[in-house]
């Protein structure tokens, strides 16, 4: 029977979760803050096909092939400080996005939360 705590898809058996608890496997140990932080840059060819999916509508897929790509190399990182840590989960996780540079060029992703033991 699968683990239903578990994320497979993003790390073996640790929960990560965005609630600051974890319905019937409380935390016996807090082991402190985790982040991960991931800098993307723009690529120019995609920035010109971005801006026409603009003017036009819709969405701009490469865009959000980077985004999702960054934002899961970020969850990755924290997981790992987590695991260093000892623990087997991490709570309170806070996912923020941030536009870095002149002309808006780069893309930062960071995430947060707190490395715990759970039961």
């Amino acid at each position: 029977m699968p683990n239903p705590w578990s994320n497979r898809g993003d790390g073996g058996g640790m929960v990560v979760t965005t609630t600051t608890s974890v319905e019937g496997r409380p935390a016996v140990e807090y082991l402190g803050i985790v982040t991960g932080e991931v800098i993307v840059g723009a690529n120019l060819f995609r920035d010109l096909f971005a801006s026409i999916t603009d003017l036009v509508g819709g969405r701009s897929g490469k865009y959000e092939e980077v985004l999702a790509r960054a934002r899961k190399e970020a969850l990755a990182e924290m997981r790992q400080e987590a695991l260093s840590l000892g623990g087997n989960g991490v709570i309170g996780v806070d996912i923020d996005y941030e536009v870095l540079g002149q002309n808006g060029s780069m893309l930062m992703v960071s995430v947060s939360g707190t490395a715990v033991i759970l039961e």
